[in-house]
């Protein structure tokens, strides 16, 4: 008996099961006996309809197909007049492969799908299933005797975990942000704004009154635009919400690519969200994890008794540090699995960009890695050159087709032009966090001020690099978990100190080149380390010093927003420049920041809790110069220390400027000033 006759045998059982009768036919020949032959019932000739074409089959199989969210997994369809649910998945090593789920008792004998000539797919159409019923693919492999219930990898709706069954679902839905959409390529270009606020949706807030359940999906959407607004951010990055068996893994260890979590609604209750924060002008950029995925028996992984989507060699295919298994890249089917994901949250669920987690531990084959424990590539490198490829064919086509998206790497080592185009060579992302400048910055304001002075290149360094990419400043949730402590305890000094360097710690991100990222709770100042499990600490708000933050944050967003000095030439070395990088014995910066035409912002930052008077600073015009920003304001709970609201320029040189300014420097404090006129 063949492999492929198995199927068959069942699927004549599963004719015979069904409600209408099948006709009987009898055919003669002079070459053979007589024989009764089955003409398929209605039911079962639908059963033999595909929604996959032959172009789809070999597109699939070249990896090239990039929509195959709306071919594979569960499809509610209408064939030849029938309502129904088309099954499609990939599992070229099974021998045998059925649909078990609510309609029929879970059992692996009712509904197999047939294989589609050699192209490792099965498939098949089950009448009057539909909307709402679960389901798996029950998988017998050809290999060692393995069967396993798996969940759709192209499910669009899970189960709440701890369950794992898919949900039969669509993506229907009535859109009502077209306003942003026509906007968006405006608002995300490298000259634009971009200020984006990190958010974990299970423990923003939550509602200590009901057991201390998250917010849904829709309750979300109206109280953090509230806040959203409030506190000036023009975007919101959502750690990843694909489908996750482990609530702890923050959603990094994904086995839904296409589906958001049923934690917090349905499908249509996230496009809700994306669609009520696109109403309010903000946009929704989605944390995707393409770098590894969890080794739960129920995913992809062994996913038809062979490593089908991961490497099947450890050393190339399972993750140390994470105890993942790794993303078979060179695989065409899996390659055009992930860039249907990517495609799939831009196209069905409006999302105006994507942040690829990890892509560091994809470029290196010795990522985390001794000696001997990994492979090198074909020239002898350590460079995965699969990755690689994928990588850039992924940019390519997200560019392609959504050409107002922005992708961005979070890439921590010196990798050249990650966020450069594929035809120059580079990675083509639209934008690389600068873990370097987050990595330098925080390591200086936790120094005591005193030590400062030794340290000023920390500060300074990022001058050598910041325009080598086109960079977002990371303030992370990496940064506040595992024993790191919060923003505001990382900070040195008593109390009063530590509220004034994280203002100070603020100001200088919002002065630097490159657009800006903060994780919720940083916002407000928060003293304790985020926690998944609970909200975060609200009541802190009733406080001077925690509200004293958040205006400054609020006040820094306008103030970015409003200025093209702080915010056109983000990307561009005509839009920074020195005035004293040397002054580490006042561990004092100065700097001006430009707009395409000429506007000019004077920032001056003091990182010492010493008022420093008559400190005189070089510009590079006369007049009257206006403080546009004071991080030591009353209103931010600061001391009060500045310049009256400005300055008039002298024509003294310094600086080797034909004019300065004789400035009062606030204790860890940042001036903005601005020529008037």
């Amino acid at each position: 008996m063949s492999d492929t006759e198995k199927p068959r045998r069942t699927r004549r059982k599963q004719v015979a099961n069904t409600d209408e009768p099948s006709t009987t036919v009898t055919a003669s020949t002079t070459d053979a006996p007589t024989a009764t032959i089955e003409e398929p019932s209605a039911a079962a000739r639908a059963m033999m309809t595909s929604i996959l074409s032959e172009d789809d089959i070999y597109l699939f199989n070249q990896g090239t197909h990039y929509r195959l969210y709306d071919k594979f997994g569960a499809q509610p369809v209408v064939l030849e007049g029938v309502p129904g649910t088309y099954f499609a998945v990939w599992a070229p090593n099974a021998e045998y492969v059925a649909v078990i789920g609510d309609w029929n008792n879970w059992d692996a004998g009712a509904n197999p799908l047939r294989q589609r000539g050699f192209s490792g797919v099965w498939e098949g159409f089950i009448p009057h299933v539909g909307k709402g019923m679960r389901y798996k693919f029950h998988i017998a492999s050809r290999y060692y005797g393995y069967r396993e219930d798996k969940t759709d990898p192209f499910g669009t709706y899970f189960e709440v975990a701890p369950q794992t069954a898919a949900i039969i679902w669509d993506r229907d839905y009535t859109w009502s942000d077209q306003q942003w959409m026509s906007e968006r390529g405006q608002r995300q270009r490298l000259d634009a704004p971009i200020s984006i606020y990190e958010v974990h949706l299970g423990s923003w807030r939550r509602k200590p009154e009901e057991d201390n359940r998250p917010l849904n999906y829709r309750e979300l959407a109206h109280e953090l635009v509230e806040h959203v607004k409030d506190c000036g951010f023009t975007h919101v990055e959502l750690l990843p919400v694909t489908e996750h068996p482990f609530y702890g893994s923050w959603g990094y260890q994904s086995t839904g690519m296409f589906a958001p979590t049923s934690r917090y609604g349905t499908p249509q209750d996230f496009m809700y969200f994306v669609d009520y924060l696109h109403q309010n002008g903000i946009g929704v950029i989605l944390d995707w994890v393409p770098s590894h995925f969890p080794t739960d028996g129920h995913g992809l992984a062994y996913f038809d008794g062979t490593h089908l989507y991961e490497h099947a060699d450890p050393r190339k295919g399972y993750h140390p540090d994470w105890g993942s298994y790794i993303y078979n890249y060179g695989r065409n089917e899996v390659r055009s699995f992930l860039i249907s994901s990517a495609l799939c949250w831009l196209d069905k669920f409006h999302i105006d960009g994507i942040r690829v987690d990890a892509v560091a531990s994809m470029l290196y084959l010795d990522y985390s890695r001794r000696a001997g424990e990994w492979i090198p590539n074909e020239y002898g490198g350590n460079e995965n050159l699969e990755a690689i490829s994928f990588l850039r064919e992924l940019n390519t086509q997200i560019y392609k087709y959504y050409p107002d998206v922005q992708t961005i790497a979070e890439e921590s080592t010196a990798w050249p032009m990650v966020s450069r185009p594929v035809y120059v060579g580079g990675l083509g992302f639209g934008f690389k966090w600068d873990m370097g400048w987050m990595h330098d910055t925080l390591q200086y304001f936790r120094r005591d001020p005193i030590y400062r002075r030794f340290h000023h290149n920390e500060l300074t360094f990022r001058g050598l690099y910041m325009f080598s990419e086109n960079y977002v400043l990371p303030l992370s949730h990496d940064e506040v978990v595992h024993g790191k402590g919060s923003l505001l305890d990382k900070m040195a000094g008593d109390v009063w100190q530590k509220f004034a360097n994280l203002r100070l710690l603020y100001s200088y991100m919002f002065a630097q080149p490159g657009k800006k990222l903060l994780f919720m709770g940083g916002e407000f100042g928060q003293w304790r380390e985020w926690s998944h499990d609970t909200s975060l600490d609200w009541h802190l708000l009733m406080f001077p010093s925690h509200q004293g933050v958040q205006r400054l944050i609020g006040d820094l967003n306008r103030l970015y927003r409003t200025e093209p000095a702080l915010h056109e030439l983000d990307c561009d070395p005509r839009g920074f420049e020195w005035i004293d990088a040397n002054d580490a014995d006042a561990s004092v910066y100065s700097f001006l920041r430009k707009s395409r035409y000429g506007e000019q912002i004077l920032i001056v930052i003091n990182a010492t809790p010493v008022v420093r008077e008559d400190y005189r600073i070089g510009v590079p015009v006369g007049g009257w110069w206006r403080e546009l920003f004071n991080s030591d304001s009353e209103y931010y709970w600061g001391s009060g220390q500045g310049n009256a609201g400005g300055v008039m320029a002298e024509a003294i040189p310094t600086h080797g400027r034909d004019f300065s300014l004789r400035l009062r420097l606030p204790p860890l404090g940042a001036l903005f000033l601005k020529p008037a006129g």
